[in-house]
């Protein structure tokens, strides 16, 4: 098989007028050292090799490489070859680079002013594992065996339209086996031909704010709130307006001259506050929804885990014809690099929402959205969810534990519910829990600090503390690191 070095090489002979063969290759390849075609310690082909693929004679390349070898610009390596040398000789003749001309030092790039908003107000870690980092499910728990198995099958004779775009929202079999689980487990009233899948959440607000928002209409969000979504609505220009959350949920005021056009809301598990919004809420947010000609949008993102009670059933499917976008992601049921999510879209956004979903996203991946709908259909799924409701109740139980011992019960927020993958550890008004989360992040311990969820000037404090991802053991070490940066 033809090496890349060598189509590199003849490329460069053939761009070269020079008579005789032996000065024409040694200076394709000085040359490629020198502008890091050929980075140092990568391997040069075998003389025999070379000389055979470019169609020159072996003493040819052994004398450029004997050359190449005196002057430092290779290194050989008995047994194993000739390589690039770490530092050619070139670079230790050049004067240092003038502070004007080193790397990095051009001026940055002119980004838009919703560009350098974004940035600035930029939440994501870059760290995406480890000690109580708070959304992140135990990956490692998933029945990856199980699940390759059903991804080999698929992949095995794949056909024609599941190796292309989908323009029809996603997989139909994931589409149906949506609907029987949504049905039977958040009583989510809907057909296949409403489920549009999406590459998790943030596309999914992505798009419906797209379609739905004019830059300056007005969405309301909960006061705190993810800020994944608030970063999302002020990029593709969105007016913000943070409604108050208490035990109950939302607070929905009356409708003023400009009504918003979404509403978001996490009514079954309130993200980062963990309380459950009130029947008497929901209807009224239905009521107010379909007099302003709002559109909710309910983001269902990790109700399968509660841990006692009655499941929580889904605000969509509280009335027929819902005013209600419902979304979901397998992000906290599986794995986040699955990126694999939903929408349910009432029937009059159905066609639009797809089509532009099409034409911007270009919808793919329709093997692993099948081997998915398999693997819901065949029971693992549901009892996937099981055994890791039955882990995170263990795990939630432990840290809530330790948090109770070393700081009191009142250290946990009231807002806790029973539910989720994570904990809310108060703090008093007066602490900076952002300069603690930094403190904690330095050590290894991934908290997030509760006052970026708000918008508002009088934001309380606390920290964010996942659980789901760290075993009883590392959990007891890693909260006495956070105990020590507390005191």
């Amino acid at each position: 098989m033809r090496s890349l070095v060598a189509d590199l090489l003849q490329l460069r002979l053939e761009a070269r007028n020079d008579v005789r063969l032996h000065k024409k290759l040694y200076n394709a390849i000085r040359l490629s050292i020198l502008d890091g075609s050929l980075p140092p310690q990568s391997r040069l082909p075998p003389s025999r090799d070379l000389a055979t693929e470019l169609h020159l004679s072996r003493n040819t390349v052994l004398t450029v490489y004997e050359q190449l070898l005196a002057e430092g610009y290779v290194v050989s390596r008995r047994g194993s070859g000739t390589f690039v040398a770490q530092t050619v000789p070139d670079s230790l003749l050049s004067a240092p680079a003038s502070a004007t001309g080193r790397p990095g030092s051009a001026p940055p790039p002119q980004l838009s002013a919703r560009g350098q908003q974004l940035l600035q107000k930029s939440s994501a870690s870059p760290r995406q594992w480890g000690a109580f980092l708070p959304g992140v499910p135990d990956v490692n728990a998933f029945p990856h065996a199980l699940f390759r198995k059903i991804q080999s099958r698929i992949s095995r004779r794949p056909q024609a339209s599941q190796l292309s775009y989908s323009n029809a929202g996603g997989s139909r079999a994931l589409q149906q086996a949506l609907v029987d689980y949504l049905r039977v487990t958040r009583s989510v009233r809907c057909s296949a031909e409403q489920i549009l899948i999406t590459e998790g959440i943030h596309q999914a607000i992505d798009l419906v704010s797209r379609m739905l928002c004019n830059p300056g209409d007005t969405a309301w969000i909960e006061e705190p709130a993810y800020w994944g979504i608030r970063n999302v609505l002020a990029m593709n220009g969105v007016t913000l307006q943070a409604i108050t959350v208490d035990r109950a949920g939302m607070q929905p005021p009356e409708p003023n001259d400009t009504p918003p056009k979404l509403i978001f809301v996490t009514p079954s598990h309130q993200y980062p506050l963990g309380c459950v919004m009130s029947l008497e809420r929901r209807q009224r947010l239905l009521a107010l929804a379909r007099q302003t000609g709002s559109w909710i949008v309910e983001d269902d993102y990790d109700s399968e885990f509660r841990f006692s009670g009655q499941p929580i059933p889904s605000l969509q499917g509280l009335v027929d014809d819902a005013p209600v976008i419902y979304t979901g992601t397998f992000s906290k049921t599986l794995y986040p690099g699955l990126r694999l999510g939903y929408l349910v879209l009432p029937r009059p956004l159905m066609e639009p929402l797809k089509n532009a979903h099409a034409e911007l996203y270009r919808g793919g991946r329709l093997l692993d959205q099948e081997a998915l709908a398999q693997f819901i259909a065949e029971g693992h799924y549901t009892a996937h969810i099981r055994r890791m409701r039955l882990l995170y109740a263990r795990r939630r139980a432990r840290l809530a534990s330790l948090i109770a011992d070393a700081l009191g019960a009142e250290a946990l927020s009231d807002y806790n519910d029973n539910a989720g993958l994570h904990l809310v550890l108060s703090l008093a008004n007066e602490c900076d829990d952002v300069a603690l989360a930094k403190a904690a992040n330095a050590r290894g311990i991934l908290v997030r600090p509760l006052s970026r969820y708000y918008t508002g000037a009088t934001p309380k404090k606390g920290l964010l503390m996942g659980y789901a991802a760290m075993d009883d053991g590392e959990m007891e070490a890693a909260f006495s690191v956070l105990l020590a940066c507390l005191r």
